[in-house]
């Protein structure tokens, strides 16, 4: 009997280590962005409930929370898990806070949720917190080793395209002279670590500040022509521009071509902008995004790569800013639709 047990453990540790070897995997999908910023939101077990109904498999927290992650459990949802922002300090300076993070926030669901990434906070480069982020990240993967999980957790960081001091044209695309050292540490830690980089990319806010020269149909993927040449390489669309400035910022920054840029938010707003922001706008750039990305083609300087992308948001969230941010949401609070998007299996 003690035989037969041990093969049955034995059999299942080795299932969880196949399915779960390697949280870093190489596949084009569409994730959401699972923001909590409302007084009206419907409880996790709904939202996760809502999330299998629609056949996405992957979410990003941009916290810990106790109740998302409990619901998220034996979900098969893969999650990419964010650090508080004011967290930061504390991460980068001690060790034994990032394992007590890793204590409390990863091992009680590791094994009934599968971390596909941790995040040291949010859109936090450039700006005061901005130095702490790769000591954070170290401390992180230190945690993270520490504890001898059975499958991989890459830590990264999230950051706006406000990281980039040019962007155009995509083949230029360099990260901003202030912040450049920080970068070259961050982008040595991913490429020694086959650790992605997380970017939240908005062809909508490009457009709006710059709508002269932008024209819609090229933030919108609604271009069938080639907007932008870039020596050899061709444009029809914004997000793909966008990506690759991001791209050759990592290779100039010493990521040559090992780092992947995993995009961790896009979407476009339903209202309060005029005609920009309207239902039938944010229908088309979503359900095109979702073409895009499902059909493999990566970008024109990565043909081929699978590109993993986080739509934002699931819900309309009433509390932030007014304006656009409360309207990012593919549903309203009450989980009805504020436009179809049709996630493909």
């Amino acid at each position: 009997m003690a035989k037969l047990c041990l093969f049955f453990f034995i059999t299942a540790v080795s299932l969880l280590l196949f399915l779960q070897s390697d949280s870093y995997t190489e596949s084009a999908a569409v994730g959401v962005n699972y923001g909590m910023l409302g007084d009206n939101l419907p409880p996790p077990s709904q939202v996760v409930t809502l999330l299998k109904s629609r056949n996405i498999t992957r979410c990003r927290l941009f916290s810990p929370n106790s109740d998302a992650l409990s619901a998220l459990q034996g979900s098969g949802i893969e999650v990419i898990l964010g650090t508080l922002n004011q967290d930061l300090p504390q991460l980068a300076a001690d060790v034994s806070f990032a394992r007590n993070w890793v204590s409390t926030n990863i091992i009680p669901y590791y094994q009934t949720v599968h971390f596909r990434y941790i995040s040291a906070g949010n859109e936090v480069i450039p700006g005061d917190l901005a130095a702490y982020v790769f000591p954070a990240i170290q401390n992180l993967d230190q945690a993270l080793r520490d504890f001898q999980l059975p499958y991989n957790i890459p830590v990264s960081t999230t950051v706006s395209t406000a990281v980039l001091g040019t962007s155009y044209p995509p083949s230029q695309g360099e990260f901003a002279i202030d912040i450049d050292s920080i970068m070259r540490s961050i982008v040595g830690f991913l490429s020694a670590n086959g650790s992605p980089f997380l970017v939240n990319v908005y062809p909508y806010f490009s457009y709006i500040y710059d709508s002269t020269d932008i024209p819609l149909d090229y933030a919108l993927f609604n271009s069938s022509q080639v907007v932008v040449r870039d020596g050899e390489l061709e444009y029809k669309n914004l997000f793909d521009a966008i990506t690759d400035a991001v791209y050759s910022a990592l290779e100039r920054a010493g990521g040559g071509a090992s780092v992947k840029v995993v995009v961790t938010e896009s979407g476009w707003p339903s209202k309060e902008n005029g005609d920009t922001a309207t239902i039938e706008n944010a229908w088309m750039y979503n359900n095109k995004l979702i073409e895009h990305v499902s059909a493999g083609g990566g970008t024109p300087k990565r043909p081929g790569e699978a590109i993993e992308a986080y739509l934002f948001a699931i819900f309309n969230e009433d509390l932030k800013p007014i304006g656009t941010e409360q309207n990012f949401g593919l549903y309203y609070p009450n989980t009805t639709e504020v436009y179809h998007v049709d996630f493909i299996d």
